[in-house]
């Protein structure tokens, strides 16, 4: 007996089920899932340069840590600190987005997105518990990326198997998708952030376990309302699918062009959890936040929330009024703010007055700026990659999104490492000069691929016929 009961065309969604706040029921336990993944995953992302920083990579405690000191001495070249945390950020967070091209590839090939996905969220609970042995600490980053490699693009992947081609619900479904993680990530810092920062960092750790254990628990009991899988079991016959057209492959060029540009426009945002971080909780006036620094990443993520609900709605008003802008244009449009968001933060550096503690104001205004920069240039991005992904190979193409995560993550751990060494001003220069190039490349795509981004693959080889 094959997997699925039948093999339909990979997208088989239609517009009858709208249980779930008028999409598929199947959104709702994938948006719980999620949430649980992100709400572990945060957790430690939160805690991970704090702890580092602040406890694990200090005399008496690193040397304990298997591993860490050839690593120090032949991959980090000696670096210690803030530098050698930062690296060490940098490395895990862009791997964490490199691995997912291997998850695509095995369920696309042999296991099919439900079992790698529950491989993926076992080895995932597996690495937060591990962080509460100080020795295993590679070993639970190892554990952690393996599994994040193998749970986060076929959620993703299913989310978009949820809708058939034509279904125009296909991108709100992604920025609700992206709503639940915010939510994760508001509620993440004051949990385990707080337990990490002040009761014992494994505690943190410990909690992030326990949460990914009951995302695994929602999507077992949800996996009768998601779509059926391409494979077959050992005695059928072969599942032959559709093989690759010209179109199908143009389409998967445009996209791989489009990943360096994302990489370089992500810096600003990624940098959240690493040196903006550690340069709040030296240098911010942190009496309104508990004094906990970790809570800064609950401000992001609570104004993250807000403009991806404040945009997708003003979008939606706008599209009853006015023709709404092309997936480029949001993400120029985005562009633009998280410019104005890095701007904030070098005033923020350049207005200190010495020996005193910046004002939560710039801080603030960075968050609204950069958080509606986000919300036209991550969700919108990832439904443009599931839109004119080749439906043979969506998993492996979700997977290469990420891609421009690992580029943006490796980048930040180079660039993070430069806080200790550069003015404050001449880092979140850096910074701006990054969005600037994002903002230029989009134009650019607008201008000379703007109308074969906007079609399907089907669109493509029509064109091309």
């Amino acid at each position: 007996m094959t997997v699925a009961e039948a093999t339909p065309d990979y997208e088989v969604g239609t517009n009858d089920d709208r249980a779930f706040l008028g999409h598929p029921k199947g959104l709702g336990y994938l948006g719980f899932t999620e949430a649980c993944e992100r709400f572990s995953y945060y957790s430690m992302q939160t805690l991970l340069v704090l702890y580092m920083v602040n406890y694990l990579l200090t005399p008496g405690r690193m040397e304990n840590v298997v591993g860490l000191k050839w690593m120090q001495a032949h991959v980090y070249h000696g670096i210690s600190g803030q530098p050698l945390a930062s690296a060490i950020f940098g490395t895990y967070t862009a791997l964490v987005y490199l691995t997912p091209i291997f998850g695509g590839i095995i369920a696309d090939k042999w296991l099919g997105r439900n079992k790698t996905l529950i491989i993926g969220g076992v080895l995932m609970a597996i690495g937060h518990f591990l962080m509460a042995i100080e020795p295993a600490f590679l070993l639970a980053l190892l554990a952690l990326l393996l599994g994040v490699g193998a749970f986060k693009g076929n959620i993703a992947t299913q989310v978009g198997a949820l809708y058939g081609p034509s279904d125009l619900r296909r991108a709100m479904a992604f920025q609700i998708f992206y709503i639940f993680i915010n939510v994760s990530v508001i509620v993440a810092p004051l949990i385990s952030g707080t337990l990490g920062q002040k009761v014992g960092w494994h505690y943190g750790f410990g909690c992030a376990g326990v949460v990914m254990v009951l995302g695994l628990i929602i999507y077992l009991a949800g996996r009768k309302y998601l779509p059926p899988e391409e494979i077959e079991a050992r005695g059928d016959e072969p599942t032959r699918k559709e093989p690759m057209s010209r179109g199908d492959w143009m389409c998967v060029v445009y996209l791989v062009i489009l990943i360096p540009v994302l990489a370089v426009s992500l810096l600003t945002n990624q940098e959240i959890f690493n040196a903006y971080l550690t340069w709040g909780d030296q240098q911010f006036d942190l009496r309104l936040l508990n004094n906990t620094s970790s809570w800064l990443i609950t401000v992001d993520a609570t104004v993250s929330f807000t403009m991806l609900v404040a945009v997708a709605a003003f979008w939606k008003w706008w599209g009853t009024h006015r023709r709404e802008p092309d997936e480029i244009s949001k993400m120029i449009i985005g562009s633009l703010f998280t410019i104005a968001g890095g701007l904030a933060l070098f005033m923020a550096a350049l207005t200190q007055a010495p020996g005193q503690k910046i004002s939560l104001v710039w801080p603030m205004v960075f968050e609204l700026c950069n958080s509606i920069g986000f919300a036209h240039v991550l969700p919108i991005s990832l439904a443009l990659f599931s839109k004119i992904s080749p439906k043979q190979i969506t998993a492996t193409v979700i997977g290469l999104y990420y891609l421009s995560f690992f580029v943006a993550n490796a980048v930040v751990g180079y660039v993070g490492g430069l806080y200790s060494s550069l003015p404050t001003t001449t880092f979140w220069l850096i910074h701006v000069a990054s969005a600037v190039f994002g903002l230029v490349a989009f134009v650019i795509f607008k201008l000379v691929l703007g109308k074969h981004m906007q079609s399907t693959p089907q669109d493509q080889a029509a064109a091309l016929s």
